[in-house]
């Protein structure tokens, strides 16, 4: 059974950092892209980040030289981390995870999670 778990958000100020994490287990997740997408009130959810399973990334304009995503498996977890530097009030959304595998139906989310920045 997949199983998805996000951790991490919470409330930081502008120009604070923070740390999102999600692991994944109940599926063969060491070969899927992962990725970071969020949603804001309002609007539609949108891409943040993605990475492959060769390490190949993949940055919204908005995340450039600010966010870094990587990711780690072992035998049963895979597990993809989103590093957010400088941060600004207009990151403020609900993140949310997302493992995809090409070329098939499997695409699992995250439930999201909450980040807010604000004085």
């Amino acid at each position: 059974q997949v199983r998805i778990v996000e951790s991490g958000g919470c409330l930081v100020q502008p120009g604070g950092s923070l740390r999102l994490s999600c692991a994944a287990s109940g599926g063969f997740f060491s070969v899927y892209t992962m990725g970071w997408y969020r949603q804001a009130p309002g609007s539609q959810r949108e891409l943040v980040a993605t990475i492959t399973r060769n390490g190949a990334t993949n940055y919204a304009d908005s995340a450039k030289g600010r966010f870094t995503i990587s990711r780690d498996s072992t035998h049963n977890t895979s597990t993809v981390s989103l590093e957010m530097n400088s941060l600004k009030p207009e990151d403020t959304a609900v993140y949310y995870c997302n493992f995809i595998r090409g070329n098939t139906n499997n695409n699992y989310w995250g439930q999201g999670i909450q980040v807010t920045v604000s004085s």
